[in-house]
């Protein structure tokens, strides 16, 4: 398990077993760290991704607390975290998209549109201002599926749309706990669109495959 996730997992085990309670503080995060054995940078990323799930609130100037949400409201989003880290079963979606996705992206730079190119740019343009992971998220599988679609081939856009979903949850954690997750998916999208845009179909399918398996290959290491 990476050092972020198991900081992860021993702060949520204070909190589900009473240790901290909705609306208590953190203790101070050198204190904190060194109780937990882990290091402050560690702890640091840990405490990010909580907030962004919105397990842990963190004031400026003030501290870091458990948030106010119902004990059966900060448990389901615990157990996002732990269920996530046991489910290998996305890694087999995920290897299905890096055989199919990187075909309908090739096929895609044979018959895509202008108008569609220039769609696709304007999702990269979108993302690389996004703050919100959720948010990037959806632009993500809103980026495919326009890929998907412009392969001309319905039924294999239909099957990678009901492939895209399983993986969201894989690629909001990966957004949550790996630093430059953002940066590398916008710029990964770029190389794809260029190499559309270009009609190079051996190059966007390398691209394709290399954007996929990049996810997949982090969640091998964690799960």
């Amino acid at each position: 398990m990476a050092v972020t996730d198991e900081a992860i997992v021993r702060i949520k085990e204070m909190i589900v077993s009473g240790e901290l309670r909705p609306g208590d503080r953190l203790p101070r995060e050198a204190d904190l760290a060194d109780r937990l054995g882990l290091s402050r940078n560690s702890l640091r990323e840990a405490v990010r991704a909580l907030s962004l799930i919105r397990v842990l609130d963190v004031r400026q100037g003030d501290g870091t607390y458990v948030t106010g949400l119902r004990a059966g409201d900060l448990l389901e989003a615990l157990s996002f975290v732990v269920d996530f880290h046991h489910d290998d079963t996305v890694l087999e979606v995920l290897e299905v998209r890096r055989i199919l996705e990187p075909a309908a992206t090739a096929m895609a730079a044979t018959r895509i549109s202008a108008e569609e190119i220039a769609a696709l740019s304007t999702l990269c343009d979108e993302a690389s201002q996004s703050v919100d992971i959720e948010q990037l998220v959806n632009t993500d599988m809103e980026f495919h599926g326009r890929i998907a679609r412009a392969s001309g081939n319905q039924y294999l856009a239909n099957l990678l749309a009901s492939l895209s979903g399983p993986t969201a949850r894989a690629r909001i954690w990966r957004g949550i706990t790996e630093q430059q997750a953002a940066a590398r998916t916008v710029e990964e999208h770029r190389a794809i669109v260029a190499a559309l845009a270009s009609r190079q179909p051996d190059v966007a399918r390398a691209w394709a495959t290399v954007h996929v398996a990049g996810v997949e290959q982090w969640l091998r290491r964690i799960v």
